[in-house]
């Protein structure tokens, strides 16, 4: 389970303030804190 470059990733939604953020992976969904989510880089 994690991110890897070429994965395609969909945000299901954000907490009213922006923290958590829970994007879908793959067909789970995982949780990301807004400095985590801030890692991601996107095409």
């Amino acid at each position: 389970m994690g991110l890897f470059p070429g994965k395609e990733i969909r945000v299901l939604f954000k907490a009213p303030f922006g923290d958590p953020i829970a994007i879908d992976v793959h067909g789970y969904t995982l949780a990301l804190r807004k400095n985590e989510a801030a890692l991601i880089e996107l095409e």
